[in-house]
């Protein structure tokens, strides 16, 4: 819920900054023969360039759990960078802006998008992809037919309460996308980038104070009991 919700800020703070929606793929991708049809190659390249970098973001996430996949915090850890890099891009956006530089903002944060995206679906094992809400629609959807199928099937591998499950956490992903939409369009109209850098640091608290409850939690554990 707080990475679909956080997914929703930052993807309405960049379309109220530069008109724009770095995560919307299919979007962008459909864009792209307009660019050629056009002759644009300027934007053309532009819309190239933030797919890869949504993919390579998608990329890293992905090596960095498989490397780390005997370390207990490394989401965490990954969430912890994101916000970091989501801070100093804030900051430099509030200290030397200029519209100059949008194309280039614009790409990082595609890039973080696509490591946000990643995150969410590894440390969910795909059921939860915080960005993507057309699949997760259809996600919906398909949980919706499969549970509502259940109560007529005599299939005994329909298991309600397992598609019910998928039908709650797929509608909460969706919710929380939607209500982060909303508040990060007001909050941005509001106080401008400083509010992309306060999400920032709020990404940054939530994977800090996960890590230390995973720490601390563990410490417990492998405390030897006393006879």
């Amino acid at each position: 819920m707080v990475l679909a919700t956080a997914a929703g800020i930052l993807n309405a703070m960049a379309l109220g900054a530069f008109g724009f929606l770095p995560s919307h793929m299919s979007g962008n991708v459909s864009q792209m023969p307009s660019e050629v049809a056009s002759s644009d190659t300027h934007g053309f390249l532009f819309l190239a360039t933030l797919l890869i970098a949504f993919v390579m973001g998608g990329m890293l996430a992905r090596i960095a759990v498989i490397a780390g996949q005997k370390i207990r915090t490394i989401f965490c850890l990954i969430l912890l960078v994101e916000g970091a890099a989501l801070v100093a891009v804030s900051l430099f956006e509030i200290l030397v802006y200029s519209t100059h530089f949008n194309s280039q903002v614009l790409i990082m944060l595609g890039f973080l998008m696509g490591v946000h995206n990643s995150t969410s679906t590894q440390l969910s094992n795909g059921r939860v992809r915080s960005t993507h809400v057309t699949g997760t629609l259809t996600d919906a959807g398909i949980a919706l037919g499969s549970f509502l199928s259940s109560f007529v099937s005599r299939d005994g591998s329909l298991d309600r309460r397992f598609f019910q499950k998928q039908l709650h956490t797929h509608l909460i992903t969706i919710f929380s996308f939607l209500s982060g939409c909303v508040a990060g369009l007001i909050l941005f109209d509001l106080f401008g980038f400083t509010a992309m850098l306060t999400l920032g640091a709020f990404l940054i608290v939530v994977a800090a104070s996960a890590i230390v409850i995973t720490v601390r939690t563990a410490s417990k554990l492998m405390v030897p009991k006393r006879v």
